[in-house]
């Protein structure tokens, strides 16, 4: 065990000392004719060499695995008994240095996965009862302990601002490099650092619970996640290496040529094959990483590159998410009561709408925190029912409206469909069974949707879906605003459900694009959820594409980034595939030998590795 682990460690020296040894044996060759150095050189090259292959052949021996070691090692063994030293010596550096660029080459495509570990907080300064501060190891941070963030650090926990103003580079979460102000009360995330200020921050999570934790796992994760590509080279592989060994054995009995037999079994190695396809899901993972796109594994980026359709929700997903009361219509001389009934309803709600009330209030200087609610229930997609202050007050849509009975007179309706014709969302407020206010709420359409709709378009998109429960006029407004082909209003997180099912019984392959949290069904039901958030858990969770930037122009780079992985994934099973047939081919007609075919293998390796890597700086030119 501490020999194979030696061996292990010092693989690369190995390498060095073998390519020393063989230019050892060709300058005693060639320079001062003595032939026994040249041999002997060239086998104690050959021994050293193939022992940290052979091991490898065995460990997979033991798995049940016929690998490609396995044949180099026979190869090497067979080279041997003929005497071919030369050829085994270079056959085995060559393959040691091809093993040694694969992995030089491959730590470049994980450095931006690798530049997230690195980021991690290791120390907080957490702040004490009397004021003083203490720093301790990161995970001995408990949620609710107060840290002090200094300039230049970066943030321990996920928090709330307590204390404090500064900017925060969130390039880790958001892979947005623009610095943004944190406040009073403004959330904080792990992993990001802080350019200038001071904050002191209220922890609310920590450890391998924040959000930027969660963010190295799923790429550490994804990595090992396999694509469909990968998984047929790997069934393929099971099959290839034992009917090289058969060929190669045929071959000998037919030819009696031990060594054409033994160039058979160095040329058949796929070496190319099975690394072309992982090492362009990593190269193209990390792209996404770098940019704020999580994706969860090579078979998410198989299937999100089959997408044709794509389903957005409406309110934080289509729209900027951040509503403001644009008109409100009161029905009584009660106006104050019916909007402090209203906020304090909806604080029992996170949704945008009940959140614009809720400002709208403050705005206003009403006080309603104060107010008691005896029993509430909530209907979803439709509104909230409560006892406030001894009264029934129901809050919102039309269809709560109607289940509950509640008739709209003729110039309510009027109000109502006036506000919907411009584009607002409406909330209705009835106090002890009368209609009090209509609060008309807009939420601007996001001003890069339209533009990024028509370049998914462009790379593949047929068809462009709304699903949303707000109402049929306003969502029409801005489907026709956006260029939407299908608009389904006014409806429950089940009935999107549904329609996304029928959208795949149709046979189309379906993304459905959402906030990953009122949409998490949705969003685990279709080929491929798409969150637009901040990080949320739901989001992480739910989804196998996390924008953390929650940007348009994020969702056509991870579109076009899986489009452009899966075609350099078959680049690469082409290239690999076309060098084995060149290789076999040259060994029938003569011009390819056991030394020049390895190298020309080692060689496709490199090929295939630095195509791959091609993908790492995918997106910042305009012509990709």
């Amino acid at each position: 065990m501490k020999v194979q682990l030696f061996i292990q460690k010092h693989t690369n020296h190995i390498t060095w000392l073998v390519a020393g040894l063989i230019i050892l044996g060709y300058l005693s060759k060639y320079f001062l004719g003595n032939i026994l150095i040249y041999q002997v050189s060239l086998a104690v090259a050959s021994i050293i060499a193939v022992v940290p292959i052979a091991i490898h052949a065995y460990q997979a021996l033991m798995a049940k695995v016929v690998s490609i070691e396995l044949l180099v090692t026979i190869a090497v063994i067979g080279a041997f008994i003929i005497g071919e030293y030369n050829e085994s010596a270079i056959v085995t550096f060559l393959f040691l240095f091809g093993n040694f660029l694969e992995q030089k080459t491959l730590s470049k495509t994980r450095a931006s996965i690798k530049s997230l570990t690195e980021m991690t907080p290791t120390t907080a300064e957490v702040v004490r009862n009397d004021g003083s501060t203490e720093e301790i190891e990161v995970d001995d941070v408990e949620v609710g302990d107060i840290v002090l963030v200094k300039t230049g650090a970066a943030i321990p926990v996920d928090g709330v601002v307590v204390e404090g103003n500064g900017y925060a580079n969130e390039a880790a979460i958001t892979g947005e490099s623009r610095a943004v102000n944190k406040a009073v009360t403004s959330s904080v995330y792990s992993g990001t650092i802080l350019s200038d200020g001071f904050l002191k921050v209220k922890a609310t999570k920590v450890g391998d619970d924040t959000t930027f934790a969660k963010i190295v796992e799923l790429v550490e994760d994804a990595q090992d996640t396999k694509s469909h590509a990968e998984k047929f080279i790997d069934r393929f592989a099971q099959y290839y290496t034992p009917a090289v060994l058969i060929i190669a054995l045929l071959t000998y009995l037919f030819s009696h040529d031990f060594k054409l037999a033994i160039t058979v079994l160095v040329l058949g190695c796929p070496g190319a094959l099975v690394i072309g396809a992982p090492v362009s899901n990593v190269a193209g993972i990390g792209n996404g990483a770098k940019k704020g796109i999580l994706i969860k594994g090579g078979e998410v980026i198989d299937s999100f590159a089959k997408i044709d359709t794509f389903v957005f929700d409406k309110t934080g997903t289509l729209t900027q998410g951040t509503t403001t009361v644009s008109n409100r219509i009161y029905y009584d001389d009660h106006s104050k009561t019916a909007l402090a009934f209203a906020a304090k309803v909806e604080s029992l709600s996170d949704h945008p709408l009940g959140r614009a009330i809720q400002q709208y209030a403050t705005a206003q200087h009403v006080e309603y925190q104060s107010l008691k609610i005896n029993n509430n229930t909530t209907i979803k997609g439709q509104g909230i029912v409560a006892e406030v202050a001894d009264q029934q007050v129901i809050v919102g849509n039309l269809k709560l409206m109607l289940v509950k009975h509640i008739v709209l007179t003729p110039k309510q309706q009027v109000d109502l469909q006036q506000l919907q014709e411009q584009g607002s969302s409406v909330v209705i407020v009835a106090i002890a069974g009368t209609i009090t206010a209509i609060f008309g709420i807009s939420d601007e359409v996001r001003s890069e949707a339209a533009t990024a709709l028509k370049a998914l378009r462009k790379s593949g998109a047929k068809h462009l879906v709304m699903l949303t429960g707000d109402n049929q006029v306003t969502a029409n407004y801005v489907a026709g605003q956006l260029g939407i082909d299908e608009v389904h209003a006014e409806l429950m997180p089940d009935q999107k459900v549904e329609f996304v099912k029928e959208f795949q019984a149709a046979g189309r392959k379906v993304a459905f694009v959402g906030d990953g949290i009122n949409d998490s069904p949705s969003l685990a039901t279709a080929d491929i959820g798409i969150a637009m958030g901040s990080g949320t858990d739901v989001a992480i969770e739910t989804s196998d594409v996390v924008l953390m930037k929650s940007s348009f122009s994020a969702l056509v780079h991870a579109y076009r980034l899986a489009k452009k992985t899966v075609l350099n994934t078959k680049e690469n099973i082409t290239i690999a595939i076309s060098v084995v047939i060149f290789l076999l081919l040259g060994l029938i007609a003569g011009f390819i030998y056991m030394a020049s075919g390895m190298f020309v293998h080692e060689a496709s390796i490199l090929v295939v590795i630095f195509n791959a890597m091609r993908l790492i700086n995918y997106g910042k030119k305009t012509s990709d």
